[in-house]
C-alpha cells in the first residue's frame, strides 16, 4: 500500500489524528517506533536544525526537499511535508507537487502567504490574494494525477486580515480542490468553534504550538470540537534544544559526561538507527 494510500484510510478513520512535527530522520525514526502512524516535516524545524537560521523563508526548495526526501526514505509511514507557498506561481507549484509525489511523499501543505514567509504564528505576515492562491491548488491538483497526493490548503489570513476572511478564503481552497484545510493561528477557544462550524464536512487541520497565538488544547479536545487533524509541529524541537542546553552545560562546567542523567544507551542507540541488521549485511558480502 501506498503512503498516499495509508494516509487517505486513516483520514477515514473517527479518531483524529496526531501528527508530530519531525525535522530530522533520527526523530522520524523515534515517531514510527513509538507507534505514530503519521509524521509531517515542520519548515521552522528544518530551517532552525539545518541553517541555524528561523523560518523567514530562507530555505530553498531544493533545501526543503533534501531534507524532506532522507526523512521520507527513513521510515515506513505516511509524510506530509510542510512546502510553504510552493515556492512561486502555479507553475512553479506543478513542479513542486510532482517532485513531491516522485519523492513517495503522502500530503503536502501550501499556504496562501506572500514569498518570502514566515512563521505562522510570527507578526507581520502578509498574504497573496485568494484568487492567487486557489489558482495554485487547482494547479497542485492537476499535477498530482492520479497519485493520491493529499493536498491541504492553508490560509494564513487570520491575523492580517481577519477570521472572517480567512474562512472566506478556507471555502475558496476546497473548491479549488483542496482535500484538507488549515486556518493558521486562530486565536481563541470561539475562534476554532468559528472554523468548525464554517466547515462541518472538511477535514480539519489545527496547530498547537506551545507559545504560539492558538490555546493549548488537546488531541480529545480537538476532536470533540470537530478537528480531524492535530499538528505539534515544533515540540520535538524545543525538547531538543532544552535537552542539549542542559547536556552542553553541564560539560562545559564539569569537563565530564560522567553524571548526566537520562542518556540513551549507546547500545539501544545503535538498534534505533539498525545498525545490527547492517553488520548482518555485511557478513553476507565479506570476501
Amino acid at each position: 500500500m501506498s503512503s498516499t494510500q495509508k494516509l487517505r484510510q486513516l483520514l477515514e478513520r473517527p479518531e483524529i489524528m496526531v501528527i508530530p512535527g519531525i525535522y530530522d530522520c533520527l526523530g522520524a525514526k523515534l515517531a514510527e517506533q513509538l507507534g505514530f502512524e503519521v509524521i509531517a516535516t515542520s519548515g521552522f524545524g528544518i530551517a532552525a536544525s539545518t541553517l541555524g537560521l528561523p523560518d523567514y523563508g530562507l530555505l530553498t526548495a531544493t533545501e526543503m526537499f533534501y531534507s524532506v526526501g532522507r526523512i521520507a526514505q527513513s521510515v515506513n509511514i505516511p509524510l506530509i511535508a510542510d512546502l510553504d507557498t510552493g515556492y512561486g506561481n502555479a507553475l512553479n507549484v506543478m513542479r513542486t507537487v510532482k517532485d513531491a509525489v516522485q519523492l513517495g511523499l503522502a500530503g503536502i501543505l501550501l499556504e496562501d502567504q506572500e514569498w518570502p514567509k514566515k512563521c505562522g504564528h510570527f507578526e507581520g505576515k502578509r498574504v497573496i490574494s485568494m484568487a492567487e492562491h486557489a489558482v495554485k491548488i487547482r494547479a497542485a491538483v492537476q499535477a498530482r494525477g492520479e497519485s493520491g497526493l493529499a493536498i491541504i490548503a492553508r490560509t494564513d489570513a487570520r491575523a492580517p486580515l481577519g477570521l472572517d476572511e480567512a474562512i472566506h478564503r478556507g471555502r475558496a481552497y476546497i473548491e479549488a480542490g483542496a482535500d484538507i484545510l488549515f486556518v493558521e493561528a486562530p486565536q481563541s477557544l470561539e475562534e476554532l468553534k468559528a472554523i468548525v462550524a464554517a466547515f462541518p464536512d472538511v477535514p480539519l487541520v489545527a496547530n498547537m504550538i506551545e507559545g504560539g497565538k492558538t490555546p493549548q488544547l488537546s488531541a480529545s479536545e480537538l476532536q470533540q470540537l470537530g478537528f480531524k487533524i492535530v499538528f505539534f509541529p515544533v515540540t520535538t524541537l524545543l525538547a531538543a534544544t532544552q535537552v542539549m542546553t542542559a547536556c552542553l552545560r553541564q560539560l562545559k562546567a564539569e569537563g565530564t559526561t560522567a553524571n548526566l542523567k537520562d542518556l540513551v544507551t549507546f547500545k539501544d542507540f545503535q538498534e534505533l538507527i539498525g545498525v545490527s541488521k547492517y553488520l548482518q549485511i555485511e557478513q553476507q558480502f565479506k570476501e
